[in-house]
């Protein structure tokens, strides 16, 4: 087995190609007999090259700077031949010539490694999870050309204050259109995706040390909006004069009372209704967003939603369980809804499944573990996010409470009474 390498570069000029008594400059790098020729992009005039000393010959100003470009370069070779070296790489010719070229491991951009991630996710990742990814992508983008003027960085120069910075352009950016800039919790979720991607180059070795080992995200604490059960109850038995009205506060009541996503619901269909273990029927389906099982007990409710639509002309066409409609028409259409009802809430489709979480299943004493499988989490902490505990229980909690505290002192004063 080798253990030493022999190294040596040699500089030349193709005479061959020579055009108008010039030729461009050559570095000629030799790694155990293999070698690799560099062009370095420098054309000389045959009449001053010195072929036996490998390098311009005369005093003059030109002769200088070119033999001093000969100097620096062969001492750049030299570097990367003992970076190699040291990090035990299997140095060859080829690597030595990639490296000086920046095209090695270590010179690795951030648009390569978007180029990759993209490339990598493309078939593994949900359609909105993607162009998630591609949000964040274009404001990685923009903050390189307005903030660095550039349109690229080297994997290398990632660092704590890179982040720190791009984390702080974001706070104080506002998107052409948008109301107002970028909240606290819309930047902390781009800085996550974006540390998602920094870790996957880490994983392959592309980034050297991980940028973002310091960094603590800061996320302000936000109530889940969801439906009471007074509000629930008007959306529910409110006669809507329009189909299409109707057709969405169906999808969104059905969601109300299974937790199901809207994009889960739309790719419903009777294949996904069976026996459960107690014998009656349920839903199994796999959440879109996160590939996890769901498994939910149809309640009566959502039972009769599905009867009233397992013939409409809509679902016999798609097979689906529900008439196939975009999300952005039954976001669009839930503002109406909302506006019919009274209700100053602004209603969205996610709303369903807080509402699922807090008012069908927690405030009615539904434990969090069971609501957790329910919703498809994987931890309890995401069920804790979505679900809080509304304040008519805390008040049946401590209503329990109270009586069962105060009921000795009840019965020692009827006792004393009686005597």
């Amino acid at each position: 087995m080798r253990t030493q390498n022999t190294f040596s570069t040699l500089f030349l000029v193709q005479k061959s190609k020579a055009i108008n008594n010039e030729a461009l400059l050559y570095a000629r790098v030799t790694v155990n007999g293999k070698r690799a020729d560099i062009s370095l992009k420098k054309k000389i005039s045959l009449s001053i090259w010195d072929n036996k000393k490998k390098k311009v010959s005369g005093n003059s100003n030109e002769a200088r700077q070119i033999n001093e470009y000969i100097k620096q370069a062969r001492t750049q070779l030299f570097q990367c031949y003992q970076d190699s070296k040291f990090k035990g790489e299997l140095i060859t010719a080829k690597l030595i010539k990639a490296n000086y070229l920046g095209e090695g491991e270590n010179s690795k951009t951030l648009q390569n490694l978007l180029q990759y991630h993209k490339k990598k996710t493309e078939k593994t990742l949900a359609k909105g999870t993607l162009r998630n990814f591609e949000v964040t992508e274009g404001y990685i983008n923009r903050y390189l050309n307005s903030a660095l003027n550039t349109s690229d960085i080297y994997l290398k120069d990632l660092s704590y204050k890179f982040i720190s910075e791009f984390a702080h352009f974001l706070l104080t950016y506002w998107p052409k259109g948008h109301p107002k800039s970028l909240s606290n919790n819309t930047v902390m979720k781009h800085i996550q995706r974006f540390r998602k991607i920094v870790t996957l180059g880490y994983h392959i070795e592309w980034v050297a040390r991980d940028p973002f080992v310091r960094w603590k995200p800061t996320y302000e604490k936000r109530e889940r909006p969801f439906l009471t059960e007074n509000e629930l109850f008007n959306i529910e038995n409110y006669h809507f004069p329009i189909e299409r009205l109707e057709r969405v506060r169906d999808l969104f009541i059905f969601s109300c009372y299974t937790g199901i996503a809207y994009i889960d619901i739309m790719n419903l269909t009777s294949d996904n209704i069976l026996k459960g273990i107690d014998g009656n029927d349920w839903i199994f389906t796999n959440r879109q967003k996160t590939k996890s099982p769901v498994k939910v007990p149809l309640l009566g409710k959502a039972k009769e939603l599905l009867i009233k639509y397992e013939s409409h002309p809509m679902t016999e066409i798609t097979g689906t369980l529900f008439p196939v409609i975009t999300n952005e028409k039954v976001n669009l259409y839930l503002k109406e809804i909302a506006e019919a009802c009274g209700l100053k809430k602004n209603l969205t489709f996610h709303m369903a499944r807080h509402t699922f979480a807090t008012t069908v299943t927690l405030s009615n004493g539904v434990p969090i573990e069971t609501v957790s499988k329910l919703l498809g989490h994987s931890k309890i902490a995401s069920t804790q996010v979505y679900a809080r505990v509304v304040e008519r229980k805390v008040s049946q909690d401590m209503l329990a409470l109270r009586n069962k505290i105060e009921a000795p002192d009840k019965n020692e004063l009827q006792i004393k009474h009686n005597m």
